[in-house]
C-alpha cells in the first residue's frame, strides 16, 4: 500500500496539516503536498477512469505530463474540471472529485467497454457510425454527445478574477532547473533585463531530487545559493508557478502564472497571463521520462521511475511496500537506490539490456538488490492496483519465467527533451540515436524578421542529460543571449557539475520485443485515450503511414497531456510497423499552450461590462441625456432616434426625416471609420485597394470608392479624400474601421511589403458632425470663422480646412441624405463643445438631431446602398448597378480578376432595383420574391429578396430596395413577396432612386 514515510519529504511542512476532501471523503495532508502526493499518502491509488474503456487509472507521473489523475476541483463559482492532481497544491478546504465514471469511481458501469474492446479498435468510429444512416441522428449522435468529455462543464458564474501583464525584457528564461538558474544568473550578471519563469512551486528541477554535486556542494545547496544571488539582482525578475505557455514570432511569448490556486484566501487575481516581448528567449524546460510499453502498464501503481522517487524525496510518500523497477537505462537505478535507502523492498530491477554495467548498477547490487538483465515484464497482474508482475526474456515472445509479487512498478523508457517551445516558433528537431531522443537542431533555429535566431535551448531540453553538461550549457546560453541583447559585462565563471558515470540506453519500444497480439493489445501508449500498441500497428496496416494521420485515426497524443508521454513511443511503434527509421516518419506538430490555460486567464479583465467595451463619441453624453434610443453598431451605441416625451419611436423617426428635409438636422457621424493612408506609394496602394482610380484624385477633392475582397465581393464603401500629395483620408463604415485597417495592413505586410505606405486608424481622434438640410449653410455661416462655405467656394465632393467659429475644422461637402450637407470634423476634444454650439446657434433654423434610422430612410429615398444591407458577402458591385465605380483604366485591383469569372458576369444574377408596394404598405425586411415552380427540395423557387425596406415620411408610403433576377430589365413589372403569415404582398419594380433623382438639393 502507499503510505507516508517518516523523516522524508523536503517540500512538505509536517508541522502544518491541511484538511481536504476527495469524492466526499475527508482526508489529511500537509502544507506543500500536491493533491496527488496527499492522496497517495492516504493510500488512494485509484484516481480516475480512462476515456474510452473506463479502465482504472492512478498517477503515472508527478508533474505537468500527467495524463491520468484528472479531477474536478471546487464547487459553484470556484468549480474547474480536468485539473491535474500532480500539479494541484492542497490547501485547507480543497474539494476534489474524480471524473468520467458512473455511479462511482470504484464501481463504474462504463468499464463494460473493456469487454467489447475487440470490437472497438482504432478507427472503429469511422466505420461504425456510417450505417444505417438513420441511426446517426437518433442513436449514434445522442450516445456520443452524452459520452463525450471527461470532466463536467462549469454551470455557475466564475467567481474569480484574472489579469494580463505586459513585459518587455532582454532575456526570457523559461524553466527554473539548474540550467535555467545558471542561464538567468549569467544573463543577469552581464547586465541584461531578465525574466525567469518556473512552472512549479520550487526551484531546481530534478537536480534537487537526484542530488548531484555542483561546484563541490550538493545541488540543493547550490540552488539555494544561486536563487539568493539572483534575487539580489534588481534587473532579474523571478516567477514561480509561472509556465511558459508558448513562443511565437518576433520574440513574443506567453506566460501563465497561477497566483492564488494554492492559497485561495489571498485576495486578488487567480491567474495572470503574461504577454512578453523578449530580444532573446532561453528554453531550459528539462525533459520528460518516457513510459515503457508492456501488458498491464496502465494499472494503478505502474508509475514513471522518476516520479516514484519524486514522491519519496519531495513529499515523503511511498507508492508501495514492494517496488519492481523496469528500465532500459541507468537512471531508473536511482529510484531503486532511493527506495532501498528509505527502507522499502525492491524485489528486482528488470533491465532490458543484456549486459549493462556502471557505478549505479554496482551500487544497487552492493545494497543487495536483485538485478535481472536482458529481461522484461510480460504482464502486470491486478485490477485497481498492482498485485504482481510476470517476468520474461526481452528477446522472447512473453513466456513468463517468474511471477514477482509487488504493489508498485517503476518504469523508465528513457528521457525526451521538452522541445515544445522551441518547436512552437519553427525550430526543427533531429533524432539522436545514441540517446534515443529528438533534440533541437541548432542548424535550423527559429529566426526573427531579421533572419537572426531568437530562441536558445539549454540544459536537458537541449539533450544534455548529465549535470555537468546541463549547468554549463545553461550558463553559456545566458551569456550568449545577453550578448545578443547588447549586454556583455563580465561575470563569474561557469558552475561545474559532477555526475555518476552511466551506460548507454537501449531503444526498447515494446516488452517483450516479440510480444504476441494478446500482449500488444494490453500494452498502452496513450493512457487517457486508451490507445494501445496494437492500435498503432493496425493504423499502419490500414495504410495510415503519416504520423499525423495515425494520430487522428487512433487519437494517439490527443489527450489533455497532448502526447507528452505517448508520442515518442507511438512514433517508434509506427516506424517499426512501416519498416522505416524514426526520423523518416517524423513527428506530430507541437502547438501552444504547453499545458492547458484557463479560459479566465485568456479573457483577463475582458468580462462583464469590459467583455465588449462600449465605445462612446464626444456627443454620446449629450445624446443619452436628450432622449437617445440607442442601438448597437459594432462596439458603438448610436442613437436610433431621439424620442421626445409622449412620442413613439416611429413618430420620432418621421419627425427627424421631415426636419432634415425641410430645415436642418445634425447627425453624430463620429463613428465612421477614418484611416489616414500616407507615403510615396499611397496612391498606387489605394488604386489596388479600391475598384476606381484614387491616385488621380486632385488635392482638395473627394471621391466615392468601393472596396472588394480578392474574391470580388463588395466589402466596404466610403468617401476617399485627397489631403495632400502623398496623403489620403479613407472613410469606412462604422463597423468597418478596424476590419478595413487590418485588411490594408494584411496586404501591406504580407503581399506588398516593399511599398512605402503607412496606415493609421484615427477614427477616435476626430468628432465628425453631419449638418444636413436646406438651412445647413446658414447655420454654419452663423457660427462664423475663416472659411467660405458657399456653393462656389466649396462645391459638392470637395473639402476645406480652417476654422468654424472657435473650432479647428475640416469641412467635407458630401451627402448621404441627398440634402445640402456638410460633414465637419473637429478634434475629439472639441467635439462636445462644437455640437453644443450647433444646437445653440441652430435654434432659429429649427435644428434637430437625428439618428441612424432617419439616416437609413433618407439614404434609401436616394437609392444609396448600405454595406450589410444591400450586401451579404456574395454581392458584387455589378449587382448594385455600380459598374461606373469599376475603373477601366487600371490594370488591376482587388477583385478585378474575380469579376471576370463566368458566374460573376452571368446576366442572370439578381440586381438592385427599387420596390413599391401596390397598396403603399411596407414590405417585410428580407422577404423573398416567389417565382413559379419548385426546387429539388419541394420549396417554391425565388426570384429576388428585399434588402432594405422603410416607411418614407417624405413620400408617405412604403419604399424598398431589393435584388431581383434581371431586375433593371423588368421596370414596372409587379411581383409577389412572401409574408410571415403565409400571404403575399404585391410590389412594382421601380427605379431605386425615389427622391430628387437629379441631385438638385445636394448641389445647392
Amino acid at each position: 500500500m502507499s503510505t507516508r514515510l517518516t523523516g522524508m519529504g523536503r517540500l512538505i511542512n509536517k508541522g502544518k496539516a491541511v484538511e481536504f476532501s476527495f469524492n466526499g471523503k475527508n482526508l489529511r495532508g500537509f502544507e506543500g503536498d500536491t493533491l496527488a502526493s496527499a492522496l497517495l499518502a492516504n493510500d488512494q491509488m485509484l484516481m480516475g477512469r480512462s476515456f474510452k474503456y473506463h479502465r482504472p487509472r492512478g498517477v503515472v507521473g508527478a508533474g505537468a505530463e500527467e495524463p491520468n489523475a484528472l479531477v474536478n476541483l471546487g464547487e459553484g463559482g470556484q468549480f474547474e474540471p480536468n485539473q491535474r492532481a500532480t500539479t494541484t497544491e492542497v490547501f485547507d478546504g480543497l474539494q476534489a472529485q474524480s471524473q468520467n465514471h458512473w455511479p462511482s469511481l470504484e464501481y463504474d458501469v462504463g468499464a463494460i467497454n473493456t469487454a467489447f474492446a475487440r470490437f472497438l479498435p482504432a478507427g472503429f468510429y469511422y466505420k461504425m457510425f456510417m450505417y444505417p444512416r438513420a441511426f446517426w441522428k437518433h442513436v449514434y449522435e445522442p450516445v456520443i454527445r452524452k459520452s463525450a468529455g471527461l470532466g463536467r462543464a462549469p454551470k455557475d458564474r466564475d467567481a474569480s478574477t484574472y489579469e494580463h501583464f505586459h513585459a518587455h525584457v532582454d532575456v526570457l528564461v523559461v524553466g527554473g532547473g539548474i540550467a535555467g538558474l545558471a542561464a538567468a544568473h549569467a544573463a543577469g550578471e552581464a547586465g541584461a533585463r531578465v525574466l525567469l519563469m518556473e512552472q512549479t512551486a520550487d526551484w531546481g528541477g530534478r537536480a534537487v531530487v537526484d542530488a548531484p554535486m555542483i561546484d563541490g556542494i550538493p545541488a540543493e545547496d547550490w540552488v539555494k545559493n544561486t536563487v539568493q544571488a539572483i534575487e539580489n539582482m534588481s534587473n532579474v525578475d523571478m516567477r514561480l508557478r509561472c509556465m511558459g505557455a508558448g513562443v511565437y514570432d518576433h520574440g513574443y511569448a506567453l506566460g501563465y502564472e497561477r497566483l492564488t490556486d494554492h492559497a485561495p484566501e489571498i485576495e486578488g487575481p487567480r491567474h495572470r497571463l503574461w504577454r512578453i516581448r523578449a530580444k532573446q528567449i532561453i528554453t531550459a524546460t528539462g525533459a520528460i521520462e518516457r513510459p515503457l510499453s508492456f501488458a498491464g502498464n496502465d494499472i494503478p501503481g505502474v508509475t514513471l521511475a522518476a516520479a516514484v522517487r519524486d514522491y519519496v524525496v519531495n513529499y515523503g510518500v511511498s507508492m508501495g511496500d514492494r517496488t519492481v523497477v523496469v528500465t532500459n537505462n541507468d537512471d531508473a537505478y536511482r529510484t531503486a537506490l532511493v527506495l532501498k535507502k528509505a527502507g522499502l523492498d525492491i524485489p528486482a530491477i528488470i533491465d532490458a539490456r543484456p549486459d549493462a554495467e556502471g557505478p549505479l548498477i554496482d551500487e544497487a547490487r552492493a545494497l543487495g538488490i536483485r538485478v535481472e538483465q536482458g529481461k522484461a515484464i510480460a504482464k502486470v497482474k491486478g485490477g485497481k492496483r498492482v498485485k504482481s508482475v510476470g517476468i520474461c526474456a526481452q528477446a522472447g515472445e512473453g513466456a513468463v519465467l517468474e511471477e514477482i509479487a509487488c504493489d508498485c512498478v517503476a518504469m523508465s523508457g528513457g528521457w525526451s527533451p521538452v522541445v515544445h517551445l522551441w518547436s512552437h516558433c519553427g525550430g526543427k528537431l533531429i533524432w539522436d540515436a545514441d540517446q534515443v531522443m529528438f533534440r533541437p537542431d541548432h542548424e535550423k533555429p527559429p529566426t526573427g524578421a531579421d533572419g537572426q535566431p531568437f530562441v536558445i535551448t539549454a540544459g536537458t531540453a537541449n539533450g544534455h542529460l548529465f549535470t555537468a553538461e546541463a549547468v554549463s550549457d545553461g550558463w553559456a546560453a545566458g551569456r550568449a543571449a545577453a550578448k545578443v541583447a547588447g549586454h556583455s559585462k563580465r561575470g563569474s565563471q561557469s558552475p561545474l557539475g559532477e555526475d555518476a558515470e552511466e551506460g548507454p540506453i537501449s531503444p526498447v519500444w515494446l516488452m517483450p520485443q516479440g510480444a504476441s497480439h494478446e500482449l500488444r493489445s494490453k500494452a498502452w501508449l496513450d493512457f487517457q485515450n486508451d490507445v494501445k500498441v496494437s492500435d498503432v500497428q493496425l493504423a499502419a496496416q490500414e495504410g495510415f503511414e503519416s504520423v499525423e494521420h495515425t494520430k487522428r485515426y487512433t487519437t494517439l497524443g490527443m489527450a489533455t497531456d497532448q502526447g507528452k508521454l505517448s508520442n515518442i513511443n507511438g512514433l517508434a511503434i509506427l516506424s517499426q510497423s512501416l519498416n522505416a527509421d524514426i526520423p523518416n516518419v517524423g513527428t506530430t506538430t507541437f502547438r501552444p499552450p504547453y499545458t492547458p490555460i484557463s479560459m479566465g486567464a485568456i479573457t483577463g479583465a475582458a468580462r462583464d461590462d469590459l467583455f465588449l467595451p462600449v465605445r462612446k463619441t464626444p456627443v454620446s453624453a449629450w445624446s443619452n441625456a436628450n432622449g437617445a434610443d440607442n442601438e448597437p453598431v459594432g462596439q458603438w451605441r448610436r442613437p436610433y432616434t431621439y424620442v421626445r416625451e409622449g412620442e413613439s419611436v416611429h413618430d420620432a423617426v418621421n419627425r427627424e426625416v421631415k426636419n432634415a428635409r425641410e430645415n436642418v438636422g445634425l447627425l453624430d457621424a463620429s463613428t465612421l471609420g477614418k484611416l489616414i493612408v500616407k507615403g510615396p506609394d499611397a496612391g498606387k496602394f489605394l488604386d489596388l485597394m479600391y475598384t476606381n482610380m484614387t491616385s488621380t484624385l486632385p488635392v482638395g477633392k473627394c471621391r466615392y470608392g468601393l472596396m472588394c475582397s480578392e474574391n470580388g465581393f463588395l466589402m466596404d464603401d466610403g468617401v476617399v479624400v485627397r489631403m495632400d500629395d502623398d496623403t489620403w483620408l479613407c472613410h469606412t463604415t462604422t463597423g468597418g474601421a478596424e476590419r478595413i485597417h487590418a485588411h490594408m495592413e494584411d496586404w501591406l505586410q504580407c503581399e506588398w511589403w516593399d511599398m512605402q505606405v503607412y496606415v493609421a486608424n484615427v477614427t477616435e481622434q476626430y468628432a465628425q458632425i453631419a449638418v444636413v438640410g436646406p438651412k445647413a449653410r446658414k447655420l454654419l455661416q452663423k457660427l462664423g470663422g475663416d472659411m467660405d462655405l458657399s456653393a462656389e467656394a466649396l462645391p459638392f465632393m470637395q473639402w476645406k480646412a480652417g476654422r468654424i467659429g472657435e473650432f479647428d475644422a475640416r469641412v467635407f461637402r458630401i451627402s448621404f441624405s441627398g440634402e445640402l450637407s456638410y460633414e465637419v470634423a473637429v478634434p475629439a476634444g472639441q467635439g462636445a463643445a462644437f455640437w453644443d454650439s450647433l444646437i445653440a446657434a441652430g435654434e432659429e433654423f429649427g435644428v434637430m438631431p437625428y439618428g441612424t434610422e432617419a439616416l437609413h430612410i433618407m439614404r434609401a429615398e436616394k437609392g444609396f446602398i448600405m454595406i450589410g444591407d444591400e450586401t451579404d458577402g456574395t454581392v458584387i458591385p455589378q449587382d448594385l448597378n455600380l459598374n461606373w465605380a469599376l475603373s477601366k483604366k487600371k490594370e488591376d485591383y482587388l477583385g478585378k480578376r474575380a469579376h471576370l469569372r463566368s458566374h460573376m458576369a452571368d446576366p442572370n444574377r439578381w440586381k438592385l432595383v427599387g420596390l413599391e408596394t401596390v397598396d403603399g404598405s411596407v414590405l417585410p425586411d428580407g422577404a423573398y420574391a416567389i417565382a413559379t415552380g419548385e426546387n429539388a427540395n419541394g420549396q417554391r423557387n425565388t426570384q429576388g429578396r428585399v434588402t432594405s425596406t422603410y416607411y418614407s415620411p417624405t413620400l408617405d408610403r412604403g419604399i424598398a430596395m431589393g435584388l431581383v433576377h434581371k431586375g433593371p430589365d423588368r421596370m414596372g413589372e409587379v411581383i409577389e413577396f412572401n409574408k410571415v403569415d403565409g400571404t403575399t404582398i404585391a410590389a412594382k419594380i421601380v427605379d431605386p432612386v425615389f427622391y430628387d433623382k437629379e441631385g438638385a438639393k445636394q448641389n445647392v
